[in-house]
């Protein structure tokens, strides 16, 4: 149930970002979600885009090293308290989350989805499952 991520690694310098963008919009590429974490000399893009497969290999052959990976995604009310309800589940049987991003939107209106990548997605999406919390998948 996990959903693909592209991470890519990008020199922190003028232009790195919109030229990584012009070859996802050149081949007809749909960012939906996207965390930049930089620091001064380079950055990691993180996304999740509607074709990974496509995207890593368009990225590669423009040169990009990227990598897809499974993150978990879940879907949560928008008012206070949801995403402490996940991380509260997810604590609750030893499930560190190394990063997050979220994004609004989507099929569902007033709702946040929270993207993780943990350690283990299986025991993770089977106790936010059990806590009655919706999944999002490659769908």
């Amino acid at each position: 149930m996990s959903v693909s991520q592209i991470s890519v690694f990008l020199e922190n310098k003028t232009g790195a970002l919109n030229n990584l963008t012009s070859v996802l919009s050149d081949n007809g590429i749909n960012i939906q979600a996207m965390s930049v974490a930089e620091t001064s000399e380079f950055g990691i893009v993180r996304m999740i885009v509607d074709d990974a497969f496509d995207a890593s290999t368009y990225l590669k052959d423009a040169g990009y090293i990227a990598r897809v990976s499974a993150v978990v995604c879940a879907t949560i009310s928008d008012e206070p308290g949801s995403l402490h309800r996940i991380i509260d589940v997810l604590n609750n049987v030893g499930i560190d989350v190394e990063y997050m991003y979220a994004f609004l939107g989507g099929r569902k209106e007033n709702h946040a989805h929270i993207i993780m990548k943990v350690a283990d997605n299986e025991k993770a999406e089977a106790a936010l499952r059990k806590a009655g919390i919706e999944l999002l998948d490659e769908d």
